[in-house]
């Protein structure tokens, strides 16, 4: 068994951290049922299936989207943006260090989400289909 400090993990812990970054990005803040209306589809996995990462759901207002058992086709949209990701990014550039690699994901994800066209959505970038999800901004007096 390996006890180096940074071999990968994949606990409830970190499976919340893409979550929360996510809901801070897109919802502004982190608090009470925030993200009321999203749902996360995930397998699974222990890590998932934890009363802790659910809990963390509820609390933002997530509903969980278990995918079916042994349907690994619900997994087909993640594991297509994760080669698009290694065709585009990571198998035609090298990084010296972690924080041009951090960087150059940020990038990356800017650019995806402002100009790849989805079929599924019509063939539009996904910010597109996130600004028609937005509830209407209340005007402030």
């Amino acid at each position: 068994m390996c006890r180096h400090p940074c071999r990968l993990r994949a606990t409830r812990f970190e499976a919340l951290e893409p979550i929360r970054q996510g809901v801070r990005r897109h919802f502004g803040a982190f608090a009470k049922d925030v993200a009321q209306g999203l749902s996360v589809r995930h397998d699974h996995g222990s890590q998932y299936m934890s009363d802790h990462f659910q809990n963390e759901l509820v609390f933002l207002g997530i509903e969980s989207s278990p995918a079916f058992v042994r349907a690994p086709e619900g997994n087909g949209c993640a594991e297509r943006f994760i080669r698009t990701l290694k065709e585009n990014l990571l198998w035609v550039q090298t990084f010296d260090t972690v924080e041009q690699l951090r960087r150059a994901l940020i990038k990356f994800r800017e650019i995806y989400s402002t100009t790849w066209l989805i079929e599924r959505h019509g063939f539009r970038p996904p910010t597109a289909i996130r600004a028609e999800q937005r509830p209407p901004a209340t005007n402030a007096a």
